[in-house]
């Protein structure tokens, strides 16, 4: 489902999110000699795996072969030092990781299966659920592989929007507000779609519905500002929305 969440017209992202920006993930993942290197490909990988995953899905591949061609797939990044290749100034860094996964199936794929798995490095747990459960939730759709990896990475960067929406609500001692009203930041709510939400809540319609136009500005934030960091300028922003939003409609 689309987001729900209060627009805020055209307004620009706050200097702060380009801070630490996604381009700034990537250098330090191609960076060997940096300390950063590990836990910024770990951020890249559990930040794509599934979209790529998905993408592998689509094309025809088998469940277990697109779980291993993901795997080996970041260990070739890794080892062959492809992300050094990555320029901001050529696209997106999404784009870019397409590219590299079908030259590396052309190329690659047929010498890396025939070694031991995953190239004998061990990776991160992706999610708690396996990669085709994930897949297989949103499976119905007629869109081609190139665009279906577009999708889950548009869903993958709400969900983490999301995730850190969840996790501000916890540190206020709003858990259970956020259990309750975070339906509405994915619908659209009508007359009287207050009242169960208040009654599980000890209040009135109206106090719900300050609390969901306050936590969809909120989402509206964290969308905004992970969209931040995967665009070259705050100029984007907006036009990226836009189209992630589209890829979700479809």
């Amino acid at each position: 489902m689309l987001p729900a969440y209060e627009e805020q017209g055209e307004s620009r992202p706050k200097p702060n999110w380009f801070a630490t920006t996604h381009w700034t993930v990537v250098q330090a993942a191609a960076d060997d000699a940096s300390p950063e290197a590990a836990k910024a490909l770990e951020q890249l990988c559990r930040l794509y795996w599934h979209p790529l995953y998905a993408y592998l899905r689509s094309t025809g591949h088998c469940p277990q072969d697109s779980e291993d061609l993901t795997q080996a797939f970041f260990v070739h990044l890794l080892e062959k030092h492809c992300l050094t290749r990555a320029n901001r100034h050529r696209g997106r860094f999404r784009t870019f990781l397409l590219t590299s996964l079908h030259n590396f199936i052309v190329h690659e794929w047929e010498r890396a299966r025939a070694e031991k798995r995953g190239g004998g490095r061990s990776f991160i747990p992706w999610d708690e659920k396996s990669p085709e459960t994930l897949y297989q939730l949103g499976a119905a759709s007629n869109l081609p592989p190139d665009k279906v990896f577009e999708q889950r990475w548009a869903l993958t960067l709400f969900q983490k929007a999301l995730a850190r929406l969840r996790e501000e609500c916890a540190s206020k001692g709003k858990e259970q507000q956020f259990e309750v009203l975070k339906i509405f930041l994915t619908e659209q709510s009508g007359d009287g779609a207050y009242a169960s939400a208040a009654a599980a809540l000890g209040t009135t319609p109206g106090a719900v519905g300050m609390a969901v136009h306050r936590l969809r500005q909120r989402y509206g934030e964290f969308v905004r500002e992970e969209i931040a960091h995967t665009v070259a300028s705050p100029g984007e922003v907006q036009e990226e929305l836009r189209y992630l939003i589209s890829l979700l409609s479809k």
